[in-house]
């Protein structure tokens, strides 16, 4: 039997329905009592396991021989970790006509966020760009992640940030970080076994992030953050968020121009500049935002799947003009799949 696909033509990622779908649960069946603490308890460990595989799948040798190309990556964790969070708090501006100041913080915490993995791989081998440095560009960037974004979020955030505190940092560190250097270190040893798994344990930890969710938006239920959501806020935040993402494109793509980039690598740089993560997100919004994390994800929710969108648009057409520019010339391929766990 041929395996099920989902259809080409459904411009909506299928995890994303089931990240809806969570939400919903959570709206109708929140977790309660010894149900929460039980539910938290397993998000926690979840987490732990998430970073605990995100170490045991990076290649610290690819990872420094991606070090040649320094000029790319330096510039993608630029447009990540510094572009991006000066336009996040350029955004405060725009409360309250546009925002609460509760999205507000949820919207400078995605700025804060690690690029993409898997889609900026798949999107740059669409678009004929520069594959290897993706793949490091990405790796790189979510290594960086897991100090910057805590080290921001103290800076940036504050005492706004549902609860942030030193305490938080060491939740962190023993959440995200410690699980992530063992991974690294045992990787010599079971790096095989996660290799030729990949699929499966691709699915733990797809669905470690929708307990995440579930629990996140359990808690949110019961505090009743919800009620401060409208229609027209939520509006605000996708227009919002329309146009931070317009912003990154352009500059990710004519700033490379500028500084002398080829085609390839310009490529590479626009789709691992402009994106973010939501598997990294999702679970350190969890420990950092407490019952404020549904409030804190769902910009980044709704950031997620808008550059999927967007990007796919935009990798067809780079493809349609390499195809017609003989000059160019394609990179490096490989297979392209989907970000289905937002990586």
């Amino acid at each position: 039997m041929r395996r099920l696909r989902w259809p080409r033509w459904m411009p909506v990622d299928p995890y994303i329905l089931l990240l809806l779908g969570t939400v919903g649960l959570a709206a109708l069946l929140p977790a309660r009592g010894a149900g929460a603490d039980v539910a938290s308890g397993a998000s926690t460990a979840a987490i732990a396991f998430l970073f605990f595989l995100y170490g045991a799948r990076l290649s610290t040798r690819e990872a420094m021989d991606g070090l040649r190309h320094w000029r790319l990556h330096v510039t993608v964790l630029a447009c990540t970790f510094v572009v991006f969070p000066l336009l996040g708090l350029a955004s405060r501006g725009l409360v309250p006509v546009f925002l609460t100041d509760p999205l507000y913080q949820g919207l400078l915490f995605l700025t804060l966020v690690p690029s993409t993995i898997q889609s900026s791989i798949a999107f740059t081998s669409i678009a004929r760009g520069n594959v290897p440095a993706a793949i490091c560009a990405g790796s790189f960037s979510s290594l960086v992640g897991i100090v910057a974004t805590p080290l921001l979020a103290a800076a940036l955030l504050g005492g706004d940030g549902g609860g942030f505190s030193a305490d938080s940092l060491v939740e962190i560190v023993l959440q995200l970080l410690v699980p992530f250097v063992a991974g690294q270190v045992l990787r010599r040893w079971i790096g095989g076994f996660v290799t030729r798994h990949k699929k499966v344990l691709g699915l733990v930890d797809r669905g470690s992030i929708l307990l995440v969710v579930y629990t996140a938006f359990s808690e949110g239920m019961v505090e009743g953050v919800w009620h401060q959501v409208s229609p027209v806020r939520l509006a605000g935040l996708l227009a919002v968020e329309a146009v931070l993402l317009a912003v990154m494109l352009l500059l990710t793509w004519y700033g490379a121009k500028a500084l002398r980039f080829d085609r390839a690598d310009r490529v590479a740089i626009q789709f691992a500049g402009s994106k973010k993560s939501l598997a990294a997100g999702l679970p350190m919004a969890s420990v950092l935002f407490g019952a404020q994390a549904s409030l804190a994800v769902l910009p980044l929710m709704l950031f997620h799947q808008m550059q999927l969108m967007v990007c796919a648009v935009i990798a067809k057409r780079r493809s349609h003009d390499a195809q017609a520019d003989p000059d160019e010339g394609p990179a490096v391929p490989v297979r392209a799949t989907a970000d289905t766990g937002g990586r």
